[in-house]
């Protein structure tokens, strides 16, 4: 952190003077006018103040009242602007950035226990296209929150329980090849299960089939058994090559099945509160006092559901982990379902129901391609998407650099960190379509622009070499300041990020702290410059370059040094 950080400073400064209301925290703002390089709008205070934005800000403006942080805190029309002494300002944070190990990075959550659930992939399904936003997303905040001091335990709560391994075994017992299977892994699963379902259209009697094996699974006959296991290692082995191309690890794999005799303690104990009630035969929590329909914990026929073992988790977990915080990175279609087993959780008067989050996001799709179904076949693998964004890559390498050197090994990363990029570049609510042509593009907002910039800084040090101690110029360059002045900035973008587990923070800053290298770059020159502005801007090139590296590497992206 900067020896100073403005931001925070400013924060601090506030929320102290304001500390009985707490209004002041988080307030200050980065302007990009001329009148300031900090600024705090006053408006938002007004309400709960009862006084005019200009009166507010006449207030605080004597909160700064002989401190000399600042060049000038000024009040203009209900703002609080704040200008830096610009050579001071350059001196401390390029200083913090070439001096720290990992820029940004804090002890800030030490002590504390994340629980990250994501990904979350079903056995003996696709490992899917629409699975790519809770993977990159979960790992991306697994990443800033150990960056930031936190014990994180990241879990895979797999979908490894219910009717479709009946299904599963039953398409095996009638169509199944074994040599098949172990040599095609999901993807044969998956024809043998589609051809179930055609078929089952036709005859109702196989759905009864198959819920009779999944019964005896649940009994834990050998031979059902024995086949659902194949099942499940089959489809680990073959997302665990999915996962190691993107860089992700799991603490966890323990799903729904894991929870299946630890479901008994959470339906007596609703029981035991007077929290459930009969309806139509199924046991249910009645939420329409919070306008939610009832929360269904035991179906007519005896079975559990997702709700009954998501409580069932965060019980285990909460007395695992002790976390301070659970995650939950799954698609905004589940809202509901969140919704309704928090406020159990909370009528259960659980001391962690405030401590659970739903991290919700949008849909995945690809261009051109119709709505997606197991059932039906249609699916998209991730696998399918990374290997044809790679060659893709390689494609434009080979025309753009061909003597680059290990040219493939660059596309794989250009490739893998387009797909990734594609998934965090935006607010995680929004829905995505996914475009090869435009995650590939070199120009604009995109993982290839930035890998190329970290290789363009990478390269101007390689033939400026590393420049000796620097002093801040006297004169500086609009360019150079705002530059050093986005790059001040990453610390807070990821204290933003975890506050809204929003990947899109840091990603928005990278992508700014490039796009201003890049015109730095071009209007300001550094070898055959005078020593003192040459060893400046080459020490601005290093502190762009580490913080690029450090700041993707938390996204999920490889960087390379030549492209």
């Amino acid at each position: 952190m900067a020896k100073i950080n403005y931001l925070r400073y400013i924060d601090e400064k506030l929320n102290f003077e304001g500390a009985e209301t707490g209004l002041f925290a988080n307030s200050a703002l980065i302007s990009q006018n001329q009148l300031a390089d900090y600024t705090v709008p006053c408006f938002k205070f007004a309400k709960a103040l009862r006084k005019s934005p200009v009166q507010i800000a006449d207030i605080l403006v004597k909160c700064f009242d002989g401190d000399t942080t600042f060049e000038s805190v000024t009040v203009v029309n209900g703002y609080l602007n704040f200008k830096v002494n610009k050579a001071n300002f350059v001196k401390d944070v390029l200083s913090d950035v070439l001096s720290a190990e990992h820029y940004g990075s804090s002890k800030f959550g030490e002590g504390k226990t994340i629980c990250l659930d994501y990904s979350s992939i079903n056995i003996a399904k696709p490992f899917h296209i629409g699975h790519l936003s809770t993977t990159v997303i979960g790992a991306a905040l697994a990443r800033v929150y150990k960056y930031l001091g936190y014990e994180v335990v990241s879990i895979n709560h797999l979908g490894d329980w219910g009717t479709q391994f009946g299904k599963l075994i039953s398409a095996f017992k009638r169509w199944g090849n074994k040599e098949l299977i172990e040599q095609g892994g999901v993807r044969e699963m998956l024809k043998i299960y589609v051809r179930f379902h055609n078929e089952a259209e036709k005859d109702e009697s196989m759905n009864d089939e198959a819920r009779a094996y999944f019964k005896k699974i649940e009994d834990g006959c050998q031979e059902e058994l024995e086949l659902f296991h194949w099942f499940k290692d089959l489809t680990l082995k073959e997302v665990g090559v999915i996962y190691d191309r993107l860089n992700i690890e799991f603490d966890s794999y323990d799903g729904e099945s894991f929870f299946n005799d630890k479901m008994d303690v959470i339906i007596d104990e609703l029981e035991d509160k007077g929290l459930m009630t009969v309806s139509q035969g199924a046991k249910v929590v009645d939420l329409t006092d919070y306008n939610m329909p009832p929360c269904l914990i035991v179906k007519a026929d005896g079975a559990t559901l997702y709700a009954t073992r998501d409580l069932a988790a965060a019980e285990y977990r909460k007395n695992t982990y002790n976390f301070e915080k659970c995650l939950y990175v799954v698609a905004y279609q589940q809202n509901l379902h969140f919704q309704q087993i928090f406020k159990v959780m909370e009528l259960m008067k659980k001391d962690y129901a405030n401590k659970v989050e739903h991290v919700a996001f949008g849909m995945v799709s690809l261009e051109n391609v119709g709505s997606l179904s197991t059932r039906h076949g249609n699916v998209v693998f991730l696998e399918d998407v990374l290997d044809k964004c790679q060659e893709k890559a390689s494609e434009i390498i080979n025309a753009k650099s061909p003597d680059l050197e290990n040219k493939e090994e660059v596309a794989r990363m250009v490739g893998t960190g387009a797909v990734v990029f594609s998934a965090l570049i935006n607010s995680r609510i929004k829905d995505i379509v996914f475009s090869y042509d435009k995650v590939l593009s070199f120009e604009g907002e995109s993982a290839p622009y930035m890998q190329y910039t970290y290789a363009r800084a990478n390269s101007v040090m390689n033939k400026a070499g590393e420049g000796s101690e620097f002093t801040v110029p006297p004169t500086l360059v609009e360019n150079e300041f705002e530059l050093v002045k986005a790059i001040a900035q990453l610390p807070d973008s990821l204290m933003n990020l975890i506050e809204k587990n929003e990947p899109s923070f840091l990603t928005r800053q990278l992508l700014e702290i490039a796009k201003l290298y890049n015109k730095f770059y071009f209007e300001c020159r550094i070898i055959g410059e005078e020593e003192n502005v040459k060893n400046f801007r080459l020490a601005l090139t290093k502190a762009t370059k580490k913080v690029l590296k450090d700041g993707l590497a938390l996204l999920g992206i490889e960087v390379p040094e030549k492209m």
